[in-house]
């Protein structure tokens, strides 16, 4: 419970701080109540016991630690940010601390109860993150769009819920098959949870939410939502499927889910002229990889799907950290924008190609390697098809990513920057590059951590 609570009353304390002392102070609290609570969880594993539908698993904790950091480097790359945009006030980074204390509960639930109030935590603190920017109007748009879109997928997600606990008895995910067996109203509730689960991972038909909302929100804010809230939802996935026995009813929607999800996503990304669309457009073909790797889960594909979660949530993170430095130098939204960016914004510019090579799965990324495991797992559980065409778009997709790069070194621009990246920039932008390369040169450490419950 202690990372909940440095997170929780951490959140409390900013925005009490921030009333008192306005300023700075709070963002800084905020990031040392995310060190804190990374920390906590780093200490020797506490005793095998679950409590309040919560259990410090080995993968629970590790998620911990990752949401924490991810929300304390969001925190950083947002002074220069918002204080050009006058994001101003304590609610931003007590909202950050909101959806950070949603996702750690994400992690280490138990019972359905507990997963959907962590899931809801996180999702309510990114419909106040994404409208932050009172002064661009595609934000409120993008905020209510995500409001109204993310209440339709919560009902679902709970009437699901709602019908498994009848069938079952309990709200315990790890007894939920075993109690629901051949109750046909089990079935009905795992295809309500599949379309609030399709929601959350912007899969077709239940995308149409992602492009608005990647390019309305504060590029601080689309990194922790492109990145964390992914990890997050699948994390979700997998331990919702995990308890369903590898939820074999669900083989056929999840990979038509994820066949429709690579085609549109890599179709769509390939006719956009915003850079920010494009990144939506592609993270959709990329759950599609994901929800490929869920359907074919006894093969390894949800050890996969952890795997790729982590480092989709690096490449992602390290995309709109370098597109927050290059806006601050004045950059729009379009992909013409980054003409000559490695002359203007070379280390921005450097992290932004790895981000894009990484998401193409150009060797020796992380990418690379998350796309290897899916495909590897595909095979194995005998969806040969699925993963030809899965590889394909795959290949398809290295145009419009190294379509950024082509811009940012080889096309010339007389547009000038006046500004510098910062200390904590540099810092953050620097540990996420190296950690892109890491976990594709030497995967085997993460792997060994990525642990599911019971296995």
């Amino acid at each position: 419970m202690m990372p909940l609570l440095i997170l929780g009353c951490g959140a409390l304390v900013v925005l009490l701080l921030g009333a008192i002392v306005p300023g700075r102070y709070s963002t800084w609290t905020a990031v040392a109540c995310c060190s804190g609570a990374a920390l906590w969880a780093l200490q020797l594993p506490p005793a095998a016991a679950a409590a309040m539908g919560l259990a410090a698993t080995p993968l629970a904790r590790l998620f911990t630690v990752i949401f924490c950091l991810l929300a304390a480097a969001v925190l950083l790359i947002s002074l220069e940010y918002n204080a050009q945009r006058d994001i101003h006030g304590e609610e931003y980074p007590a909202t950050i601390l909101f959806a950070a204390f949603g996702m750690v509960a994400l992690a280490g639930a138990t019972s359905l109860l507990t997963l959907f109030l962590g899931l809801e935590a996180m999702t309510f603190g990114f419909y106040i993150l994404v409208a932050m920017d009172l002064k661009r109007a595609s934000g409120s748009e993008a905020g209510l769009k995500y409001l109204l879109l993310g209440a339709v997928a919560a009902g679902f997600l709970a009437f699901g819920m709602a019908l498994l606990y009848f069938a079952a008895g309990t709200l315990q995910s790890a007894a939920i098959l075993r109690l629901s067996a051949g109750e046909p109203l089990a079935l009905i509730g795992w295809g309500f949870m599949l379309v609030g689960i399709a929601f959350k991972l912007s899969l077709v038909p239940a995308h149409l939410w992602t492009p608005d909302v990647y390019q309305g929100a504060p590029a601080p804010v689309a990194a922790f939502l492109s990145g964390g809230s992914k990890a997050a939802a699948i994390l979700f996935a997998v331990i919702v499927l995990d308890a369903g026995g590898n939820a074999l009813q669900l083989r056929i929607p999840l990979l038509l889910l994820a066949l429709l999800s690579m085609l549109l996503g890599n179709l769509a990304a390939l006719l956009q002229s915003s850079i920010r669309r494009m990144i939506a457009y592609s993270s959709i073909a990329q759950m599609g990889y994901v929800t490929l790797a869920l359907a074919c889960g006894s093969s390894g594909g949800y050890r996969a799907a952890l795997y790729y979660a982590v480092v989709y949530a690096l490449m992602n993170f390290a995309a709109f950290g370098a597109i927050a430095v290059f806006e601050r130098c004045g950059a729009a939204d379009k992909i013409d924008d980054y003409k000559g960016g490695g002359g203007r914004q070379p280390f921005a510019a450097a992290v932004l190609t790895l981000a894009m090579l990484a998401l193409a799965g150009i060797p020796p990324t992380a990418g690379f390697t998350g796309k290897f495991m899916i495909f590897a797992a595909a095979l194995r559980g005998g969806e040969i098809a699925v993963a030809v065409i899965g590889i394909l778009t795959a290949a398809v997709s290295a145009y419009y990513y190294l379509r950024v790069v082509v811009n940012l070194y080889l096309v010339k621009s007389d547009s000038r920057c006046t500004a510098t990246v910062t200390n904590c920039e540099k810092a953050v932008l620097f540990a996420i590059a190296l950690l892109i390369l890491l976990t594709g040169l030497l995967p085997t450490p993460l792997l060994d951590l990525l642990i599911l419950p019971g296995r």
